[in-house]
């Protein structure tokens, strides 16, 4: 191989490298986590108003489940969902619950409640509502433990 054309793919293999590398910087920078405050009080507390009425008498009204109803709450469920997307897990609750009838609460209606199970786990709320959309969920992470606070 000529040097000259060495040193051009080499430069051209460092600059995809660092491009690459850059993107990736940044996607994990978009991301969040629950402890970001990621949903609003108000948001919550429709939310348990629909738990109450969709999930409870599976669930339980603590969210801590019912015979082969899992929990909703707590470190068992915290750590099942550990390091995942919430979206992940608002995909479950949208094509399966209530295992009856999925299409009997709307998908708004699941978001709440979704922001209820984050409220009773304890993660802090927000000024901004949860997002539907599957795509910005994704780049929430659902972390059992409050990150250390970025300098």
């Amino acid at each position: 191989m000529v040097p000259g054309r060495t040193v051009l793919l080499s430069l051209l293999f460092m600059t995809i490298a660092a491009s690459l590398f850059a993107a990736q910087d940044s996607s994990t920078s978009d991301t969040r986590s629950v402890w970001d405050g990621v949903y609003t009080a108000d948001q919550a507390n429709r939310g348990e108003a629909s738990y109450k009425t969709g999930c409870s008498s599976c669930h339980g009204e603590t969210l801590k489940g019912a015979g082969e109803s899992p929990a909703l709450a707590g470190m068992k469920f915290i750590s099942n969902w550990n390091g995942l997307p919430l979206a992940d897990l608002y995909e479950r609750i949208r094509r399966t619950m209530p295992q009856d009838n999925p299409a009997r609460i709307t998908r708004q209606q699941k978001i709440e409640i979704l922001a209820y199970i984050l409220s009773v786990n304890k993660f802090p709320s927000g000024n901004t509502d949860l997002p539907r959309q599957p795509e910005l969920l994704k780049l929430i992470r659902i972390e059992a433990n409050k990150p250390e606070t970025k300098r």
